[in-house]
């Protein structure tokens, strides 16, 4: 399998530092070992996506293992699920590689597979390519995948944003789309430090159209942060928008700061074609 050409969806061939489509449409592949498929009329931004900064704190807390049992869960349930002939996976909205890379190197443990990294953060995508080397990864839009009709076996998706056609036109009949969503609880005691009148998260229940929803869980657990680890967990999330200076002094200064998680894991199996689905 191989890339898909963003402005004429022709297949993407490597040659040398170059991926070249039959329309000649080129994309460098850059030495850290990424390929950039976003079109400068495909942004809505000059750099959409997190900064180098929100993306250095994401990387920091997640390196200290805060979220590792959510990576455990995930790699383990795709691992069990996915068949032994299997051949592509993509992480949607990848980051720096975190989920990623761990999913790439238990599945290669007993498949031929290629894993996917996609973010449309050029930041994210340099460092994680720079630093990761068991997954490919491609600066993309996640409402313009660049990849060809039914041509991945799963997709794992962690907060991003992804049409439901998009999904349903890349994934094969039977194939997979593994979600994670925010619980109720999720991060509680930090948005209390924003907001005065916090609110739960909203209990969506989503439903990928084309697909059928087959499994459901939670996972919640209580975490034990630094001052600069909470700094860093504020800076990886879209509270961080609404914080004061104030509040992010005071956060970082912080000897011990109490946290709750609360992911809703997803998972969505893509139906048959002659079950058609709406555009």
């Amino acid at each position: 399998m191989t890339y898909q050409c963003p402005l004429c969806f022709q297949p993407l061939e490597l040659t040398g530092q170059q991926w070249r489509c039959p329309q000649n449409h080129q994309f460098d592949h850059a030495k850290e070992g990424y390929v950039n498929l976003m079109p400068v009329q495909h942004k809505r931004s000059k750099q959409p996506g997190d900064s180098t900064e929100m993306m250095m704190s994401r990387r920091a807390f997640l390196d200290a293992g805060h979220y590792q049992p959510l990576r455990d869960r995930l790699v383990t349930l795709l691992d069990e699920l996915l068949p032994q002939n299997a051949t592509a996976l993509l992480d949607i909205g990848c980051g720096e590689g975190y989920y990623t890379t761990a999913i790439a190197e238990r599945l290669a443990l007993t498949r031929a597979m290629k894993v996917y990294g996609l973010d449309v953060a050029k930041v994210a995508i340099r460092y994680a390519a720079k630093r990761y080397h068991s997954a490919a990864f491609c600066v993309a839009s996640s409402h313009r995948l660049p990849f060809a009709e039914a041509s991945l076996d799963a997709v794992v998706r962690i907060y991003a944003p992804c049409k439901a056609q998009e999904l349903y036109r890349a994934v094969k009949p039977g194939g997979v789309v593994l979600t994670v969503a925010p619980g109720p609880r999720h991060l509680y005691q930090l948005k209390g430090l924003i907001y005065q009148d916090v609110q739960l998260h909203a209990e969506l229940d989503e439903q990928l159209e084309g697909f059928e929803r087959i499994a459901t869980e939670s996972l919640a657990y209580a975490m034990q942060l630094t001052g600069p680890e909470a700094f860093d967990l504020l800076q990886m999330t879209p509270f961080a928008w609404r914080a004061t200076e104030e509040v992010m002094a005071n956060l970082k200064a912080e000897t011990a700061f109490g946290c709750e998680t609360d992911f809703v894991i997803r998972l969505h199996q893509r139906k048959p074609d002659d079950e058609s689905i709406n555009s």
